[in-house]
């Protein structure tokens, strides 16, 4: 089993479309690339944090590819929206890869330059791709969150 992370906006939408990919063994939602440790989901709204929302995939590498969770990641937010997703606004909502070895930041780079060669999106991709650093789980209530109150999804399709 292999791990991905990935921040595309409030993560109940991002961890369903996830979840929902043959191959993906788990999701986990929470928060990562800041300074606070342990932090609350009231923290991370305070924007002071410098987290991110983000869902952890475990998949099985035989059955899904990287690239395979990177297209979808591309197809299911906007990134060219800076810090924001939909009405969804702070630093904690931006688009970001957390790569986990060299080989997915390599994929991560590659995914980004194919999609701005090919003109996609009429403004630049804000997208950070950055390594993977402690990742602290949300609270329970958000885990599977869409799931739990019955709904399909929340996000914003690109």
């Amino acid at each position: 089993m292999e791990k991905a992370t990935f921040a595309a906006g409030c993560f109940w939408g991002v961890e369903a479309t996830f979840r929902a990919l043959p191959g993906v063994v788990s999701t986990r939602v929470g928060y990562t690339g800041g300074k606070t440790e342990n932090p609350s989901y009231k923290d991370v709204c305070t924007d002071a944090t410098g987290h991110a929302e983000a869902v952890e995939v475990t998949y099985d590498p035989a059955k899904i590819s990287y690239n395979d969770l990177l297209k979808v990641f591309w197809e299911n937010h906007d990134p060219t929206q800076l810090n924001r997703q939909g009405p969804d606004w702070g630093t904690q909502y931006r688009s970001a890869i957390f790569y986990h070895s060299p080989e997915q930041q390599k994929a991560a780079l590659a995914s980004k330059e194919a999609l701005e060669k090919a003109h996609r999106y009429s403004k630049p991709i804000v997208t950070q791709i950055v390594p993977a650093v402690d990742f602290f789980q949300a609270e329970d209530y958000h885990q599977q969150y869409l799931e739990k109150k019955g709904l399909a999804s929340c996000h914003i399709r690109a």
